[in-house]
């Protein structure tokens, strides 16, 4: 039973979750967004900017599969942050010239092309496949119902299962490298399966979560320590010497967001361990550190933006049954204000160096994605942790 302090805390403690999901959504809605939409997007030649400067984009960046898709992500749910623009153009055309330009002839994507959308590197990587699905689905956000954008996906999805699905449980890597295999693709295949779960009646994609939860919970998470390891072997064992060692702290809060959303008591509770390990091990004065080694040591104690928005994910939606965490959500929250308020308004830094100076250089377009992520999930947190509000309804889909 709680006591009235307690209340009162947790309280307290969502309150501030309010009024920093109203900082960073004007951050967002005013500044970011606006920035980006407009100098962010090469109406010349198609396609998104890998990154900007105060003075506009970096004009000599080849770009990378990946961020074409998350920028898709972005605008896709512009408008649920309250964004007034006009992002259904910015959506439809970056995702046809993201289908014309990155397609292989087998039906994977490879990883990047030039800013005139001539392809550079003809690799297919399983991190990029996964980013390709989620946008492809969160698209449907702004551009209604799209059978075929269902269709899109359906036809990656069997290219990925012809090319780089394991006889065992898992993918892949890519192509033609298929190993070490990876824990950090799956949890964006899981990510971007959650999401068509939520859209389409399909069995594949059900399934396709209940796959990954159970790699996950079977061999990406170590039994006797509760931590979730990076590398592996061929047989999904972890990979010897330090490369099998590394730990990452926001992949830990990342997946802890994701194994919330599957469902089931297995899945929770290893969400819980690894939030609980994450913050007693890989937070450092409200700062989210890079990397740690199996014995929960500091490998890398300097620190990327995006760690930061994967603690506030993760500690927001737990929050909604268990109010305390709304205090390590703050103080992430808080954190990530410090990577983009002193630079000019819609830009960011993105490393935080060991002694606890930002590295100035230009802004990175894949954060972008990350900051967004995280305001959404706040902005669900806070809505359904408040008696009679609703999240907001995701749109059918006609399959």
């Amino acid at each position: 039973m709680r006591t009235e302090g307690r209340d009162s805390g947790a309280g307290d403690a969502r309150a501030a979750a309010r009024a920093l999901h109203d900082r960073l959504g004007s951050w967002l809605r005013d500044a970011a967004l606006p920035l980006w939409s407009q100098q962010g997007y090469d109406r010349t030649q198609g396609g998104f900017a890998e990154r900007l400067t105060a003075g506009g984009a970096v004009s000599d960046d080849a770009r990378r599969a990946r961020v074409q898709v998350r920028q898709v992500y972005v605008f896709a749910n512009a408008a649920a942050l309250g964004w007034q623009g006009d992002a259904a153009p910015l959506v439809q055309e970056g995702l046809a010239h993201f289908l014309r330009r990155y397609r292989r002839s087998d039906g994977l994507f490879r990883t990047l092309c030039a800013a005139d959308g001539s392809p550079l590197d003809e690799r297919a990587f399983l991190y990029d496949q996964a980013f390709v699905l989620l946008a492809l689905a969160e698209s449907q956000k702004v551009l209604g119902a799209q059978a075929h954008l269902g269709a899109e996906a359906g036809r990656l999805l069997a290219a990925m299962h012809r090319l780089l699905k394991r006889t065992g449980p898992g993918y892949d890597s890519g192509l033609p490298e298929r190993l070490p295999l990876l824990a950090n693709p799956h949890m964006h295949l899981l990510e971007a399966a959650l999401a068509w779960r939520e859209l389409a009646s399909a069995p594949v994609w059900t399934e396709l979560v209940a796959e990954i939860e159970a790699l996950a919970l079977s061999r990406l998470i170590d039994a006797r320590s509760g931590a979730l390891i990076e590398r592996f072997g061929a047989d999904w064992r972890a990979l010897p010497g330090i490369e099998g060692r590394l730990i990452e702290p926001g992949h830990l809060f990342e997946w802890a967001w994701l194994l919330q959303r599957c469902g089931g008591a297995a899945a929770h509770a290893a969400a819980v361990r690894l939030i609980g390990i994450a913050e007693r091990h890989g937070v450092r004065a409200g700062v989210t550190i890079n990397a740690l080694l199996d014995d929960f040591s500091v490998q890398d104690a300097g620190a990327r933006l995006w760690p930061q928005t994967e603690r506030l994910k993760a500690n927001a939606r737990l929050a909604i049954t268990q109010p305390q965490c709304w205090t390590a959500a703050v103080e992430a929250g808080e954190t990530l204000l410090r990577y983009l308020a002193p630079v000019p308004a819609g830009l960011w830094y993105d490393r935080l160096t060991v002694e606890g100076t930002f590295i100035i250089e230009p802004s990175p377009a894949s954060s972008l994605y990350h900051i967004v992520a995280a305001c959404l999930e706040l902005q669900s947190a806070l809505a359904a942790a408040t008696p009679g509000q609703v999240r907001s309804p995701r749109l059918p889909h006609p399959q």
